[in-house]
């Protein structure tokens, strides 16, 4: 039976990426989550299903899947069986200056990207390319740079020809609502504060803001205490600190729910492949 046990690649000297890859995910499940950063990953054995947002994909091997910041998805195997990816994820800031660079972009502002898969043997060959450049600790981080930087040139020129995505407004109070979650989401926050901040009554924020962001107000929040909580991890801190840096009341409530969102413990996540 192949590894199931993630690998993370994390490099100080390119802190802008972090790749994952996982070569038996048949007992790998998330649940429905979002990230700050974008990301672009590939099947690289196997079938699974990617729901993004309200849709859902099938998706085998030779696919190249990708995911907008604060977009919600979730990749579950299917009927147990077998399949492997690898992730990208990349600092949407840095992203964008990438995009503005190659005159793809008014702005160096992050713009959506319309597409959730591609189907290009041109594409999904040189990721899976770039990918071994990133884990091989041989290789000059000079090189790995360039080569990461290729691709994600041709990858952004190539769907740069795709209409783009009209942007969807959201509504200011619900925008206000995420702000705060995200501003205080170490700190305990009730439904009801939330309900007196905006006026509206405790059902009708949460069909509201799960209909515009994809989860609850509590789900958001749970969500944000998570990337707090993989932050501090990346940062060198124990998991007993980074459990209460992202607002836990004890480490295991955090390990389930890290393991939940992040389909991996926070031991895993806190031990790279290669970091400097």
């Amino acid at each position: 039976m192949k590894d199931a046990r993630p690998i993370f690649w994390r490099d100080a000297r390119m802190p802008h990426v972090e790749l994952r890859e996982i070569k038996d995910a048949r007992q790998v499940c998330y649940a429905p989550h979002s990230h700050a950063h974008w990301s672009v990953g590939a099947v690289t054995a196997g079938v699974s299903t990617f729901m993004y947002r309200d849709a859902s994909h099938p998706i085998s091997a030779g696919d190249v899947v990708m995911m907008n910041p604060h977009w919600v998805h979730a990749c579950n195997p299917v009927a147990n069986q077998p399949w492997a990816y690898r992730m990208l994820y990349v600092d949407t800031r840095w992203m964008s200056a990438l995009r503005y660079r190659l005159g793809l972009l008014p702005s160096p502002h992050w713009q959506d990207i319309a597409t959730a898969v591609i189907r290009q043997p041109s594409l999904y060959h040189p990721f899976c390319e770039m990918a071994d450049c990133l884990l091989d600790e041989r290789v000059a981080i000079d090189q790995k740079r360039q080569v990461l930087t290729a691709y994600l040139t041709t990858l952004m020129t190539e769907l740069a020809k795709e209409p783009p995505l009209a942007p969807s407004p959201t509504p200011e109070l619900l925008a206000r609502v995420a702000e705060y979650l995200r501003t205080h989401c170490a700190h305990a926050i009730s439904l009801e504060a939330l309900s007196q901040q905006t006026g509206y009554s405790a059902g009708h924020l949460i069909r509201a803001f799960k209909q515009h962001y994809g989860l609850t107000p509590h789900a958001y929040l749970i969500n944000q205490r998570i990337q707090l909580g993989q932050a501090a991890l990346r940062q060198g801190q124990p998991i007993v600190e980074a459990a209460l840096t992202a607002g836990f009341n004890d480490q295991p409530h955090f390990q389930r729910t890290f393991k939940r969102l992040v389909a991996a413990t926070p031991n895993q996540y806190r031990t790279p492949l290669f970091k400097k």
